[in-house]
């Protein structure tokens, strides 16, 4: 069965994350059915400050804005079965954390949550304090997955994408997409 996913963007720094995972859902969409995203005003800018562009409009999928409570992932009546936060601040990480929607992004998490469907926060920041680790806690409890945006070496990546793609791998591992990547073999 085909996947139905919202990809959100926060403003946390990581746009690059995003990028990625776009450009490997465009690959991959022989197994997708519909993604929707929705960037916050932040992401916007830090993804035109971090890339140097404004290249998250090329991409073929709906794009909402952050107030359209109309979007379909906005109800579990949609079935939309996947979300994922890239980058996720802490400050939105907090709100799901908290029951607060006050914007789609974090209406379309709690309606992930509330339908026990799959929800993955790439958090992006460091060092953490413990109401960021209690918060992580509270949306782990609830069934999201907290997938810090810590690269993986074991496929001796080259380039800063190679490095950063290790993340987006995992994340396309973790919601259950086919996707052709290093395996950990062994020594």
């Amino acid at each position: 069965m085909k996947k139905k996913i919202v990809v959100a963007i926060t403003g946390a720094s990581g746009s690059i994350y995003a990028s990625l995972l776009l450009k490997k859902l465009t690959q991959l969409q022989d197994q997708i059915a519909e993604v929707g995203v929705v960037m916050s005003d932040n992401a916007k800018d830090v993804w035109k400050f971090e890339l140097g562009n404004e290249e998250y409009s090329r991409f073929p999928f709906k794009f909402y804005a952050k107030k359209d409570f109309m979007a379909p992932f906005a109800s579990g009546s949609a079935k939309f079965d996947t979300m994922i936060i890239v980058p996720c601040s802490m400050g939105t990480l907090g709100r799901i954390a908290g029951g607060i929607s006050d914007d789609l992004i974090t209406r379309a998490a709690d309606v992930i949550l509330k339908e026990r469907r799959k929800l993955v926060l790439v958090a992006r920041d460091t060092p953490l304090n413990l109401i960021h680790i209690r918060n992580m806690a509270t949306v782990t409890e609830a069934g999201g997955i907290i997938c810090p945006a810590i690269p993986s070496y074991y496929s001796k990546p080259q380039t800063i994408e190679e490095l950063a793609m290790t993340v987006v791998n995992r994340v396309i591992d973790l919601i259950g997409l086919e996707n052709k990547s290093y395996e950990w073999k062994g020594i």
